[in-house]
């Protein structure tokens, strides 16, 4: 019996099959006895495949449906790296998941990279059938590519290949990962962003350099990959969970999360998956076609990103159809016809064209709850839970100076003057700048700070909080989107790599910002100041990405929402300013590893979904926004706010007992993998030290804080406003802590 009912899946593309799909069939098993994959020992006896299982698993027939446009020698190249991509994931099982191999696994996965060469390099002789594989197809492959997209390519395959010790290190510790750590690590161990570079080869059009690192082309890949793993888990959940042990599965960590049977997690994990696809589609429509006018992109590059996108929607349809069939997975019934058939290019028959569509395949339900939020309600004050917190508070000597220096620097910036664009004057007074109070957060996230280091950070709370106000107070009214985005480029003038002169100021953002760029840089390198100025462009970048969802009305995406909170919140400036007394010190790998990459996130997160459960009420009743963790759980579950309030605390424990488990655990490992000398292992263990005060420091001003009482909130209404009306801008608050800044050890 299956593990549960397969949910409708939301699938707005057809699926298409390739005519060259019996040339492909057959040289894929050709090429994969060639390399020796079917007669590959098992350490217990027998071989990982035969020629029955490989012509059972079909993976001709997955790559016909997900390439359907591609010429006969192309789907060639692509099936075989499906077949090596598969061999290796049930090699890797086989020699090192079942008996819990750890040094074996990475010595194994080490080797293998040796077999993505640079030009000029000669790779080793292959000692397997894995190693044969990835020899002869990077060989095939990468001749016809740019160097970036080698690049990217090396990363993807790289990840998916050594991120498997993540999962064997959760199987042997019978570790269940929390619901954001798994899909951030599926995305990286999955191989769909593997998946995505190889769509650039088979529709013949790569990403261009400058724009593959741009939010939309990071969020198109990022929901496909989200997309394709979390189908991928409902499919393989009985063969993965109750035949093999695995537990890397999402509908296992939100049966586990939410303390709910298996059939409820899955229509969860269908649910998301229904929203990631619904994210590429709004990206697709909305943000893409604003990324290549801003830009000025060329013609012929302008159709190859639309020959990107149509690929990774034929990979969408295509994967499905496949899962539907193949005897890998659990798919009674799921199949819309006979196995195999050849429909031809553009034929239908998919279970996407089934006559009678429900509204879970059109996924209406899904864009109506995101669609239909109704701002200014009048929901009162949240209680809050008890909140998970095992390290305590430090609080700088220096406070009441800072305290007296904080007031001064923000009348001097104008941040107490009035604006154009509000009416009643500027967005804050002396009386509510003293109540937000900055420099006690401040004197908490940096209690060894000097008293100029003080007063460097608290500055750059504040000024982050009042650019984080002034966006949607002067530019989100009137939707006047343009004006915001050359707002918003004209601030990295203030921030000149070489410490040279600026433009004159005309607000208090760019007035503070050119005094903060001048106090933090001077000291720095080139390179650090790069690295910084891009953090804090990541963070108001993501004010416009507020101002264009509360445009659209719409409630976010629970993982884009989760990703682009840690950028409203100024947690990647932070991280670079914590690392930037170090940055000369450290390999720039180590802060890559997942390591310190879990450890950081998992730290933001804890702060940022602190500072959503205290501003409910300020930004749901009197702001009228949409960005606010409880209000996305809200909307995701259909649940009520007290329910979505505990599932936003319990992500919040989650979080912290990760980055508990780092810390005793990953921390050590990383220092002995990377054979780390005393210096480093001091400067990383003084990193997740930082972090710690960090959240205790962000909880604790958050409970003394004045800016989230109900009197406060109310005092600042406009006489005569209407309920729900308040002089506080819709947005502020929502990045109240631009925490750790100008730390410098």
């Amino acid at each position: 019996m299956q593990a549960f009912t397969l949910p409708e899946f939301y699938m707005p593309y057809p699926a298409r099959i390739n005519p060259h799909m019996e040339r492909s069939r057959a040289h894929s098993a050709a090429w994969a006895r060639q390399m020796g994959m079917l007669d590959a020992p098992k350490p217990g006896g027998g071989v990982v495949w035969d020629d029955a299982e490989l012509a059972r698993m079909d993976y001709a027939l997955m790559c016909a449906y997900t390439h359907p446009d591609c010429d006969g020698p192309t789907l060639d190249l692509i099936t075989d790296w499906y077949v090596w991509v598969f061999f290796f994931d049930d090699h890797f099982l086989e020699q090192f998941k079942y008996s819990r191999d750890l040094l074996g696994a990475k010595a194994y996965l080490d080797h293998l990279e040796l077999f993505m060469t640079a030009d000029g390099e000669t790779p080793p002789e292959p000692a397997n059938p894995a190693e044969a594989g990835l020899k002869d197809l990077w060989e095939r492959t990468v001749p016809a590519m740019s160097h970036g997209w080698r690049q990217r390519f090396i990363t993807s395959t790289h990840n998916l290949m050594v991120e498997s010790m993540w999962e064997l290190d959760n199987i042997d510790r019978g570790r269940i990962a929390n619901p954001i750590e798994y899909v951030q690590m599926r995305r990286r161990v999955g191989g769909a962003p593997w998946s995505a570079n190889l769509v650039e080869y088979a529709v013949g059009a790569e990403i261009p350099d400058g724009l593959a690192g741009t939010r939309p082309m990071r969020v198109l890949s990022d929901t496909f990959s989200d997309a394709v793993h979390l189908r991928n888990d409902l499919f393989s959940y009985q063969r993965e969970v109750q035949e093999e042990g695995e537990n890397s599965n999402a509908v296992l960590v939100f049966e586990r999360f939410f303390d709910c049977p298996t059939q409820e997690a899955a229509e969860l994990v269908n649910d998301l998956l229904t929203s990631r696809l619904q994210q590429f589609e709004n990206t697709t429509l909305i943000e893409v076609p604003a990324l290549l006018a801003e830009n000025t992109v060329p013609v012929h590059e302008q159709l190859g990103v639309a020959a990107y996108v149509k690929g990774l929607q034929d990979w969408q349809s295509g994967g499905h159809e496949w899962h539907a069939r193949s005897s890998r997975y659990m798919n009674e019934g799921a199949a819309s016809g006979p196995a195999g058939v050849l429909r031809g290019p553009t034929g239908l028959g998919t279970s996407a064209a089934v006559p009678t569509l429900s509204p879970a395949r059109l996924g209406l339900r899904r864009r109506s709850q995101q669609q239909s939020h109704r701002p200014f309600q009048p929901v009162g004050h949240l209680p809050l839970p008890d909140l998970y917190m095992p390290y305590p508070v430090r609080t700088s000597p220096h406070l009441d100076a800072a305290r007296r220096y904080a007031v001064g620097w923000a009348r001097r910036m104008g941040m107490f003057d009035a604006i154009p664009g509000v009416e009643a004057g500027g967005l804050w007074d002396e009386r509510r700048f003293i109540g937000f109070d900055f420099a006690h957060c401040a004197a908490m996230i940096h209690a060894d700070a000097s008293p100029e280091q003080l007063n460097l950070s608290s500055d750059w709370l504040a000024w982050g909080t009042y650019g984080d106000d002034y966006f949607p107070a002067v530019f989100g009214a009137p939707r006047d989107l343009v004006a915001a985005k050359l707002c918003n480029e004209r601030l990295s003038a203030f921030m000149p790599l070489d410490a040279g002169a600026t433009p004159e100021p005309t607000n208090p953002i760019e007035r503070g910002l050119e005094d903060l760029w001048r106090r933090t840089a001077e000291p720095m390198s080139v390179p650090a100041r790069q690295q910084f100025r891009e953090a804090v462009e990541d963070m108001t970048a993501g004010w416009l990405w507020e101002l264009v969802n509360q445009t659209q009305h719409r409630v976010p995406d629970p993982v884009d929402y989760i990703e682009m909170r840690r950028k409203t919140f100024g947690s990647d400036m932070t991280m670079s300013l914590a690392r930037l007394a170090h940055s000369d010190m450290m390999p720039a790998e180590i802060y890559q590893t997942r390591v310190m990459r879990e450890l950081d996130t998992a730290a933001q997160d804890y702060a940022c979904f602190t500072n959503d459960l205290f501003s409910y009420q300020k930004e749901i009743e009197f702001e009228g926004e949409v960005h606010n963790l409880v209000l996305v759980v809200e909307n995701f579950l259909e649940v009520d706010r007290w329910k979505a309030r505990d599932v936003v605390a319990d992500l919040m424990t989650a979080r912290m007992q990760q980055f508990e488990h780092i810390v005793a655990n990953g921390l050590p490992a990383l220092f002995d993998d990377f054979a780390l000398d005393e210096q480093a292992r001091r400067i990383l263990t003084r990193h997740a030290d930082d972090l710690k005060e960090w959240m205790s420091g962000i909880l604790e001003w958050h409970r003394r804080c004045a800016r989230y009482t109900e009197a406060e909130l109310r005092r600042s209404r406009l006489p005569g406003a209407p309920a729900g009306f308040s002089l506080l801008p819709a947005g502020l608050g929502t990045s109240a802590v631009r925490v750790g800044a100008g730390r410098r050890g």
